[in-house]
């Protein structure tokens, strides 16, 4: 995922880093930056183990076992934020799949969001991004309405059960690597999110150097970060949802486990997983097989049904493609190619959704497409 002032030099250097992944064996940021080219994981790692962090996330330590996470366990939706993440289909709990999930991060010279109703097909509408600096992108841009403009848009969006949330970090921010506190940072954001009156948060942790350096720092930060979240966005009032590169899950990181920890640890309290599979080798997860299956490639066991049979729960996994050719490097697929994948897995007991970069590439009638037969409207 990308911000819209790149130059066509930066465009040609993520192609370059794109085909760099695939023999490099090292999986690749997914979302376009300024330090795009700094993207790739070092290869010469250690392996030592729980408790030997890089001292960066202070005050994690304590809450690294808990599993209570406080007032993050309620269930019952609020009447405000309760709306249906099914698109509009099957309206069940606040939090619950299918999830249709859409990035917009270009700042399109208009309005910052389309009518609701030009946004037909998708629940959750995703505004990137929010760093550990503040606000950016089209994050920025809502941050500078106005309360009623916000209310306005918000009440549109959410009676056509849309909900409108904010991602943050993108491959712009290395929170642990850079020291960042993991609850200091958690109360900072969830506390933007209720200010600018939104329904939840994205997280997009891409600090590729804290999860390769295998020393379970990145893991700690992360879950820590997560239960700090569901303290102030409370399960069912809520989304608060991850979206991780799918080598996270592969065994390839089984000395830490990476996101498999992750999801071992804080999953109880994560909505759904959209899960980037893309910009990691010119022929994974480009073709059914390899998407459901078997992604083979530098990345064993990291296909959407090896990431279930490794524990993660089916109904939380979310399949995340970007839209346009231009928006990524590999992985790319035409929305009537996804459908035909969509439907073979809902076929196989799946019923997750789509997430989609990037708004406006991914508009209502590419989602349509994407659902297919499998999610017809």
């Amino acid at each position: 995922m990308h911000s819209f002032s790149f130059s066509s030099v930066s465009y040609i250097a993520l192609g370059l880093l794109g085909f760099l992944s695939a023999v490099s064996s090292t999986p690749s940021s997914n979302k376009w930056s300024d330090k795009s080219s700094t993207d790739v994981w070092p290869t010469n790692t250690t392996y030592p183990g729980w408790g030997s962090g890089s001292g960066n996330s202070t005050g994690s330590s304590g809450s690294w076992n808990s599993t209570t996470p406080g007032s993050g366990n309620a269930t019952t939706p609020s009447s405000g934020n309760s709306t249906s993440s099914s698109g509009g289909t099957n309206p069940s709990e606040y939090g619950s799949t299918p999830a249709f999930v859409v990035y917009t991060d270009k700042n399109t010279g208009g309005d910052i969001l389309p009518p609701a109703s030009e946004m037909e097909g998708y629940s959750v509408v995703v505004l990137s991004f929010l760093l550990i600096s503040g606000a950016a992108d089209q994050a920025e841009a809502w941050a500078s309405l106005g309360d009623s403009q916000k209310a306005a848009i918000k009440n549109d969006y959410n009676g056509a059960n849309i909900s409108i949330v904010v991602s943050a970090f993108g491959s712009t921010d290395a929170p642990t690597t850079s020291g960042a506190d993991p609850v200091d940072t958690a109360n900072t954001m969830a506390q933007w999110v209720l200010d600018n009156q939104l329904d939840g948060i994205d997280v997009d942790y891409e600090d590729l150097s804290a999860m390769n350096a295998r020393d379970g720092s990145a893991e700690q930060w992360l879950v820590t970060f997560t239960q700090t979240l569901r303290k102030k966005l409370p399960k069912g009032h809520y989304l608060l949802t991850h979206a991780p590169v799918a080598p996270w899950f592969s065994p390839v990181f089984n000395t830490t486990g990476a996101y498999l920890t992750v999801d071992q640890k804080a999953g109880n309290l994560i909505d759904w997983y959209n899960v980037q599979f893309y910009n990691q080798g010119a022929d994974i997860y480009t073709t059914c097989d390899s998407l459901l299956n078997t992604s083979g490639g530098d990345w064993p066991g990291s296909s959407l049904h090896e990431i279930a049979n490794a524990g993660v729960p089916l109904d939380k996994l979310v399949i995340g493609k970007y839209a346009a050719a231009a928006d990524g490097a590999t992985g790319f697929m035409e929305p009537q190619d996804l459908s035909q994948c969509v439907a073979q897995a809902k076929n196989q007991g799946w019923n997750a959704g789509i997430m989609s970069f990037q708004y406006p590439d991914a508009d209502s009638q590419w989602i349509k497409t994407a659902r297919g037969s499998a999610f017809p409207l």
